[in-house]
C-alpha cells in the first residue's frame, strides 16, 4: 500500500490531502511577514508551509549571478543580488524552524543546490523537496535521498523517461517518496495542465504516494487531483497577490486557501464507501417528493381495478409506484374515495386465484 509519513502524519489513498502552502520567496525577504504567512497558513488548514533555498553563488554561473535585472519585480539592480535580498539565512531558518513548532505546522523547504541540501540537512529539516528544475541533477537526488527524510519531487518540463530515472535513482536509496505531477508555467494554460498524468504515475509507481503541484490560479484543479488519485497537494501561497514578486499574481489568498483546503476536506468525507443507501436527511425530502398509489376518483367495494383508476401523488406515505402492477387486477374490499391511499389490505384476489388459494 502507498504510504507516507511527514512529521506524524500518514499520507495514504484513504487519508486526506496534505496541502503545502508554498510560500517561496513570496515573503519578500522580511522574516515577520513569513511568519504572518504561516500564521495565515495554519488557520486555513495546511499541513505545512515551505521555502526555497538556494546558494545563490554556487547554483548560478558568474555570469548571470552579475547580469543586470530590469524586471518590474526586481529588489535588487542584478539578479544574483535580487537573489539575495530574497534569501534566508541559517538564523533566520532558525527562528522559524521554532515558529511553526509552536504554531503547530510543518516547516521545510526546497533544496536548489548540493550546499543547500546540506544547510537544510543541518536544521535536521522533516522533509525535503526537489524543485522540477532538478528532476534529472542525479548528485543532489542522491545526496537527498541519503538524508533519509521523505522527498517530494516535482516534475515539471520532465518527460516519463526523467521521471523513471528520479524514481530509479531515488527509491534504492530511500522509498520514503512522492512524485508530484507539475507543469511549470506560471501560471500554465488550462489545456497544459494535463492531470491526467496523475493517473499515470499511479499505475507507473503503485508503491509510492503521488502528489500535484499546481500552479494555475484557482481551487478546483487542486480537488480534480485529488479525485485522480493526488494525495499531498502544492499550492503557492501569498498575502497579497497584488504584491511585488514574480510568484504572486497566480498564488492563493488567504480566502483561496481556506477554501480549497475546506473543499479538499468535504472531498474526501463526500466520498464515501461506494454503498448506496438512504440517510435519515433524506427521509423528509423524499416523503416530499416522492409518490404513492391513489385512487384517481371515487371507487366502489367489489370494483376491480384498472391502470386507469390508479394516480400517483406526494406524499410519499403509501405503497410506491413501483408495486403498481401487483395492484391492477385485484378487488376493492371497500370503497375508496379519491385521493386516497390504496393499500394491500385494501384487496381482495381475483375469483381465479381465490379458487387456485382454496384448492
Amino acid at each position: 500500500m502507498r504510504k507516507l509519513v511527514i512529521n506524524g502524519f500518514e499520507i495514504s489513498d484513504d487519508s486526506d490531502a496534505y496541502v503545502i502552502a508554498e510560500i517561496g520567496h513570496n515573503h519578500q525577504g522580511s522574516l515577520e511577514q513569513c511568519k504572518k504567512m504561516f500564521d495565515v497558513a495554519k488557520l486555513c488548514g495546511a499541513n505545512a508551509v515551505k521555502l526555497q533555498k538556494r546558494d545563490n553563488r554556487a547554483l548560478f554561473t558568474k555570469e548571470m549571478y552579475d547580469s543586470p535585472y530590469h524586471s518590474e519585480n526586481a529588489f535588487a539592480p542584478t539578479y544574483g543580488a535580487h537573489r539575495e535580498y530574497l534569501e534566508f539565512g541559517r538564523d533566520e531558518y532558525v527562528e522559524l524552524k521554532d515558529y511553526a513548532r509552536q504554531l503547530g505546522i510543518t516547516f521545510f523547504s526546497t533544496a536548489f543546490d548540493l550546499s543547500s541540501a546540506d544547510f537544510l540537512a543541518d536544521l535536521d529539516m522533516p522533509a525535503y523537496k526537489i524543485a522540477s528544475g532538478d528532476v534529472n541533477n542525479t548528485p543532489l537526488l542522491k545526496k537527498v535521498a541519503r538524508l533519509g527524510k521523505p522527498m517530494i519531487v516535482s516534475t515539471g518540463g520532465a518527460t516519463m523517461e526523467d521521471v523513471r530515472q528520479a524514481y530509479e535513482t531515488i527509491m534504492p536509496i530511500n522509498p520514503q517518496l512522492c512524485i508530484m505531477h507539475c507543469t511549470s508555467g506560471y501560471p500554465p494554460a488550462f489545456e497544459e495542465l494535463n492531470l491526467r498524468v496523475i493517473e499515470t504515475f499511479r499505475k507507473e509507481f503503485p508503491d509510492i504516494v503521488i502528489g500535484l503541484s499546481s500552479h494555475d490560479s484557482g481551487i478546483a484543479m487542486a480537488l480534480v487531483g485529488y479525485m485522480l488519485g493526488a494525495r499531498i497537494i502544492e499550492k503557492h501561497f501569498t498575502l497579497n497577490r497584488a504584491f511585488k514578486g514574480t510568484d504572486h499574481a497566480f498564488s492563493l489568498e488567504h480566502s483561496g486557501l481556506e477554501k480549497m483546503i475546506r473543499d479538499l476536506r468535504r472531498t474526501r468525507v463526500a466520498l464515501g464507501d461506494g454503498k448506496k443507501r438512504r440517510f435519515t436527511s433524506e427521509e423528509k425530502p423524499l416523503n416530499k417528493m416522492g409518490k404513492k398509489i391513489v385512487a384517481a376518483r371515487d371507487l366502489p367495494a367489489g370494483h376491480r381495478l384498472t391502470e386507469a383508476d390508479l394516480a400517483y401523488k406526494a406524499p410519499n406515505d403509501g405503497l410506491p409506484p413501483s408495486v403498481y402492477e401487483q395492484v391492477i387486477g385485484k378487488v376493492l374490499k371497500r370503497p375508496l374515495r379519491e385521493d386516497e391511499n390504496i393499500m394491500f389490505e385494501d384487496l381482495a384476489q381475483s375469483a381465479e386465484k381465490r379458487a387456485l388459494a382454496d384448492a
